[in-house]
């Protein structure tokens, strides 16, 4: 606990998620254009502030899926406040949020040892790649706007990529401004699906979920030659994935950032080789 009286912690409003958003930019994380919106939506009661004599210090999301699952992200204090324990708080309160449930982080590396400490383990290693915006020379037929498909039949696929319920995220994220959502299908059967959208600096994919590797660059060549030629796209992709990291690779990307994907309680059983493409490092 900190010694501050007049630091307290409390439940963000919808404005105040901007904050958390500014501060992620600040730290170089690139967050989507339409990300507060739709992670407001998906909890809430999710985001967490820490204020110290009334000014922003501290901020934290904790956000609910379903009932046995949650994440953290956005656990950010402002440089000229380390080191005080401002943090510490924030974070508990987070974790006692979150109480009862399997939890998951995307962690920076750095912070590793610390994560351990409070019961977290480490999964995996989540990659973020940079490369630039191409056209294709011809379309896909098999690849169809994800707005045209029922969308019970998204959710539905959905589901086995997830831990747990994230049908209010679900239906925000790929339907929000400034992006592309796209599916593709596999005798008439949704077998993959992804979303590119709008970010602070060009443009992120995320999720791009396919059952096989071809599917996962159809989607992926189809999304890239939706946003302007020779912009700059990001694609955060798990390590154990290496149909992904081929994929990536081949279209030239670069590694420039990575996380310590992490699990405090049960590691939920994902199907990371189909998973070519993370939906977001603040909210799993």
């Amino acid at each position: 606990m900190t010694t501050y009286p007049d630091y307290t912690v409390r439940t963000m409003t919808r404005d105040e998620v901007n904050i958390a958003i500014d501060w992620a930019a600040k730290e170089g994380w690139n967050p989507g254009i339409g990300d507060a919106e739709c992670f407001f939506r998906t909890d809430p009661e999710g985001f967490l502030i820490g204020k110290l004599d009334g000014e922003p210090v501290a901020t934290i999301s904790a956000v609910k899926y379903g009932s046995s699952f949650g994440f953290l992200g956005f656990f950010i204090v402002r440089e000229e406040f380390r080191g005080m324990g401002l943090g510490f708080d924030i974070w508990n309160a987070g974790l006692k949020r979150l109480e009862g449930r399997s939890i998951g982080l995307d962690g920076v590396v750095a912070q590793q040892d610390n994560y351990k400490k409070s019961g977290f383990t480490l999964a995996y290693r989540n990659i973020r790649f940079q490369g630039k915006s191409g056209r294709t020379k011809s379309k896909h037929e098999e690849i169809e706007l994800l707005s045209e498909l029922p969308f019970d039949d998204v959710n539905a696929y959905d589901q086995s990529f997830f831990p747990d319920k994230r049908k209010a995220f679900l239906q925000c994220w790929i339907n929000q401004k400034n992006c592309t959502a796209l599916g593709v299908m596999d005798h008439d059967q949704l077998a993959g699906y992804g979303v590119i959208r709008s970010c602070r600096s060009g443009y992120k994919i995320g999720p791009l979920f396919a059952d096989k590797p071809d599917l996962a660059e159809k989607l992926f060549c189809a999304l890239t030659s939706s946003v302007p030629e020779g912009s700059p796209v990001f694609l955060d992709l798990p390590e154990t994935n290496h149909a992904a990291l081929e994929m990536a690779g081949k279209h030239k990307m670069e590694t420039v950032f990575e996380t310590a994907r992490m699990y405090k309680g049960k590691t939920p059983r994902l199907p990371l080789n189909r998973i070519f493409g993370v939906t977001s490092f603040e909210l799993g």
